[in-house]
């Protein structure tokens, strides 16, 4: 089965809702708006069996369908929030609040939500219940974590979820995935490197946190090069490097540096912090430095269950052929992973177009004509599971 022509006749309006949604971008748990929006056209559909406040500003609705003899709930999620980037596409649908865009797509995942949403509770032709996850702060806030913390797969008796993110670089409407980990850890550190500050014309007399923390950054990178089994994949990188001094002819007391591990392996990610623990102390100690190590560990490696993968590829096949079954794992990190680690479901990726900038970028804008290919693919989700007899 192709794009479902309801689709076709509804793209303008849910293009309509994702740019009003652009225009209006919140971060992280911070949705009021867009969770009342959504809250809103769920009603409008029809729809009343809808709980808001999950995950702190999550919300989760309830479609049945015309039969529910099956005993059966299928999960589908949309992430809500935004980033705190500067929009720079000048665009019609531009974000109206300074700072804020929608700058990952989460407004068209979340349009995209809504447009099936809109179709099941017209047609309801499935046997059992769509359970629609509306997540907050999926950036960086570990929404997703806390839906499941608050209940979310044992009080509406989830059995399988699915998800759905946008890629820059392929073409619109191509469906991506692959069984296992698609997407990394993401873990984050802060190092705070100190010696002893001194003027720059006489380094001898000083202890020089500079040269310690420049040290620090190169030997990181021997994780990856020389401590990780090579066929496995782990990123080491220092993002941020500040001293306690901006002049030219002070050197600082103190040094920070800011960080990320992607990994894909749960010993990789192990063997990571505790090389960069080793590396850092002793770099630091060989330059006469103390170094003070913070390392937190972020969202899991994003699993995709292999019996789900295959079916959510066979789905991706009724709407087009151009389905990639094996496509390469990301060292992006996201929290979807908590949902599939409380239940089995797969994490698709929709192509985005092969042209425009990435996500987390300023000039990023969804690619609306994703739209009907993301709708159909989450629509045929619940009707092939729940194939009504």
């Amino acid at each position: 089965m192709p794009i479902k022509n309801r689709f076709a006749e509804t793209h303008a309006e849910i293009t309509a809702w994702r740019r009003h949604l652009h225009q209006y971008p919140e971060i992280q748990f911070d949705v009021h708006e867009t969770a009342k929006f959504v809250e809103e056209k769920l009603r409008s559909f029809g729809i009343t069996d809808i709980t808001t406040g999950i995950g702190q500003t999550g919300v989760v609705a309830v479609i049945e369908g015309r039969q529910t003899t099956s005993g059966r709930t299928v999960g589908l999620r949309a992430d809500m929030d935004a980033l705190p980037i500067h929009e720079a596409t000048g665009l019609p649908h531009a974000s109206k609040i300074a700072g804020k865009m929608h700058a990952c797509g989460h407004d068209g995942h979340t349009a995209m939500l809504l447009g099936a949403a809109q179709y099941l509770a017209e047609t309801r032709n499935f046997d059992g219940r769509c359970v629609l996850i509306f997540q907050p702060a999926e950036e960086g806030g570990g929404g997703g974590n806390e839906m499941v913390k608050d209940g979310l797969m044992e009080r509406w008796s989830i059995n399988e979820v699915y998800g759905m993110h946008n890629m820059p670089g392929y073409p619109v409407g191509k469906f991506a995935i692959r069984k296992g980990a698609l997407l990394a850890a993401a873990d984050q550190f802060d190092i705070v490197i100190d010696g002893q500050g001194g003027h720059a014309a006489a380094p001898h007399e000083a202890v020089d946190t500079n040269l310690a923390a420049a040290h620090v950054v190169v030997a990181l990178q021997s994780i990856a090069a020389r401590n990780v089994d090579p066929v496995k994949q782990v990123v080491v990188s220092v993002c941020t490097l500040r001293s306690d001094t901006d002049s030219h002819n002070v050197l600082p007391q103190t040094v920070k540096l800011r960080g990320t591990v992607r990994t894909l392996d749960e010993d990789v990610r192990d063997l990571a912090e505790a090389r960069l623990r080793d590396i850092v102390t002793h770099t630091a100690a060989a330059h006469q430095c103390r170094a003070e190590i913070d390392y937190e560990r972020g969202y899991p490696v994003t699993v995709n269950h292999d019996a789900e993968t295959d079916f959510a590829a066979d789905v991706a096949e009724t709407v087009t052929p151009d389905v990639w079954r094996d496509t390469p794992p990301i060292m992006a990190g996201e929290d979807f992973s908590y949902m599939l680690n409380a239940r089995p479901g797969a994490y698709m990726m929709i192509g985005n177009g092969v042209e425009g900038a990435t996500v987390h970028h300023p000039m990023y804008d969804f690619n609306d004509e994703a739209i009907p290919a993301g709708c159909s693919w989450f629509a045929e989700v619940v009707e092939t599971r729940l194939k009504a007899s």
